[in-house]
């Protein structure tokens, strides 16, 4: 079979096996959903492929770790399952209520405050709630989001209909009818869980206090969608069919009324014909849903960001999937006065739900930061250390595995630096790339853009062998540590044999050894190389965030043989090119799985020879945020 064809088809291979029995595929939850203390995770977490490394502790970051211990756990947790809630226009949802029990298992008397999640992936299958916090005095509040699980009617992401769910669920749970509620509220959870909190808060629901939002996107389109303007096949299929996977689960409830259950199971049905299949389809045939716009606006964080007044303790991975966007969201908070806070880990998305890893953060796990933030801003229990223990930003550093910190993201701490490609990047080999569709496939990307679950054993550490089917430059050794921080652009003057294409960049550690550590990476597809000054990132006057429009009317012709200018956006980090070590970037024209073009693009680039100028008419350049 054609290696593109196989390369087209791997993704929706690995979709279909979502929608096997538990007998003839392990039951692997989507970890963004699960919830829990550390056992919990535990006892439910596949072995994850790509492991966190340990971090070695910074003396600075120690010397500011104060003395503060998480309190025991004073409760049991009891659950009340399905409890049914109306929306205002009639579609039931349903909930699962986990409360403090006594030790005989009967509910605590009085009233606790309460924390909500809100689950696309089926509460019955994929995970309960957090005893951790729930055996501390919280009630954990978890609903099937509209259309998925037990709940009712008919799933659309993120819509305008499941953003006002959110605010009449809080209340829901807010309201003094509720027995067990006093009347706050706190939003907890990963991935989608972690991307409904900030359209929640933005509507202000009553008695909103704080928020722990794991791993959230910013930009839908940008972030995950389609990154450089193809389609993200890597990641975008696997998450649809999980979640219609998980709606087709028989729900778990009305076990006296059966009709109640088949009709909400047809329901569901009927929300993957009228959302996931017109969505997929769109996007491959080049229509709507393959640029951007209003659709992906309204399901995008950033659109209402500026909404969010609570406190936020915001938790993003070095290799998630949601890379890029989580620390813009941080980033556009604190820049607007709110209290808030970041921590990157050294995580794929499936790492990130766990939190491993943390030694040396002065952070022991994400539960017990989550009960020192409630408890903080909820139950205003005073801990005049929390700023002084934990730094506006805290993230692991690539490259030396140490713990850094920093008072802001893009600020002072950091200064654009420009390395031109041809002189300070020396050419290794030529500079034209064939069309090859598997390149990207033995690299980290792999497993960075399947969320954990697709690593090859060799090259998620060393991207050696991906190198060699493309084109690279790097440095000579490094005299001194070279460290950066935050978004780079890597600026290159490109043609193409074909009419359209995809410039694929990894930035990159080469050892002494050889061996090839790759640390951030972005994407750029020619036709989409229009830039919006307005709302690119700049660091002492050079653009290191370039952003495109990725609209159908910012789209420009490509001419074979003729060069463009085409900025790069790539995605943040935070690493250290030690002393010894080069830097290497390195340019492909595919990364699969990840990134697949549609039919539209498939004709034009696909077997397009794509060539790197760095001359001085046709510069080529990487802009760098080092740290000073």
């Amino acid at each position: 079979m054609n290696l593109g064809i196989l390369a087209f088809l791997f993704p929706f291979l690995a979709l279909i096996t979502t929608f096997l029995p538990p007998a003839l595929t392990p039951a692997e939850p989507d970890p963004s959903s699960l919830v829990g203390d550390a056992e919990d995770l535990a006892r439910t977490l596949p072995t994850a492929p790509l492991a966190a490394p340990k971090a070695a502790a910074d003396p600075a970051r120690q010397e500011r770790t104060g003395a503060w211990k998480p309190r025991p756990a004073t409760y049991g947790v009891v659950v009340e399952k399905d409890v049914e809630l109306t929306m205002s226009d009639g579609v039931v949802l349903r909930a699962d209520i986990h409360r403090p029990a006594e030790a005989d298992g009967t509910p605590a008397p009085g009233r606790f405050p309460v924390l909500l999640t809100q689950n696309p992936y089926n509460k019955n299958v994929s995970g309960g709630g957090n005893s951790y916090l729930v055996q501390r005095g919280y009630v954990h509040v978890l609903t099937d989001v509209r259309g998925t699980g037990s709940s009712a009617g008919q799933w659309d992401a993120f819509g305008d209909r499941e953003q006002k769910d959110g605010l009449e669920v809080a209340n829901w749970a807010t309201s003094k009818e509720r027995p067990w509620s006093n009347g706050e509220l706190g939003l907890w959870g990963a991935s989608y869980m972690a991307i409904n909190q900030f359209f929640t808060a933005a509507r202000h629901p009553r008695g909103l206090k704080a928020m722990f939002p794991i791993v959230p996107a910013g930009d839908i389109y940008r972030d995950v969608v389609a990154s450089g303007g193809q389609i993200d096949a890597g990641f975008i299929p696997l998450w649809l069919g999980l979640v219609t996977g998980a709606g087709l689960v028989p729900p778990a409830v009305n076990e006296t009324r059966p009709e109640a259950t088949l009709i909400t199971l047809l329901q569901h049905v009927g929300g993957a014909l009228g959302f996931q299949v017109p969505m997929v389809a769109t996007a491959v045939l080049a229509s709507d849903a393959a640029y951007d716009g209003p659709f992906y606006s309204k399901r995008s964080p950033l659109s209402v960001v500026d909404e969010i007044d609570v406190p936020t303790f915001v938790t993003a991975g070095q290799y998630d999937i949601f890379q890029r966007g989580t620390p813009m969201l941080f980033d556009e908070m604190q820049r607007n006065g709110v209290d808030t806070k970041l921590l990157i880990g050294p995580w794929t998305h499936t790492e990130a739900a766990t939190g491993a890893g943390l030694d040396g953060s002065g952070i022991n796990s994400l539960d017990e930061m989550a009960l020192r933030w409630f408890d903080t801003h909820i139950k205003d229990v005073p801990d005049p250390a929390l700023d002084a223990d934990v730094a506006p930003v805290t993230y692991h550093e690539i490259g030396s595995g140490k713990w850094r910190t920093m008072d802001s993201w893009l600020g002072s701490e950091v200064r654009a630096e420009t390395y031109a490609l041809g002189s300070r990047l020396k050419p290794v080999g030529g500079d034209s790339i064939a069309p090859l569709p598997v390149q990207g496939l033995c690299s980290r990307s792999t497993a960075q853009w399947t969320a954990g679950a697709a690593a090859i054993p060799g090259c998620t550490t060393d991207n050696r062998v991906n190198d060699a089917l493309g084109i690279s430059y790097e440095t000579s050794p490094a005299t001194s540590d070279l460290a950066i921080s935050g978004p780079l652009n890597a600026d290159l003057s490109i043609s193409t044999t074909g009419t359209d294409g995809l410039v694929s960049v990894s930035v990159e550690d080469v050892a002494p050894d050889g061996a090839v550590d790759r640390i951030t990476g972005g994407w750029q597809t020619l036709r989409h190389r229009a830039v919006s000054s307005s709302r690119s990132r700049t660091l002492n006057g050079q653009v290191v965030q370039p952003w495109h429009p990725f609209t159908r009317e910012a789209e420009q012709p490509v001419t074979p043989g003729e060069v463009y200018r085409v900025p790069v956006e790539v995605f943040p980090t935070g690493a250290v090119i030690e002393k010894g070590h080069r830097l290497r970037v390195t340019v492909h024209s595919y990364d699969v799985p990840h990134l697949l073009p549609n039919v539209k693009q498939l004709v034009r680039g696909v077997a397009g020879v794509v060539t790197v100028h760095h001359t001085k008419t046709n510069p080529s350049t990487l802009v760098l945020p080092v740290r000073r």
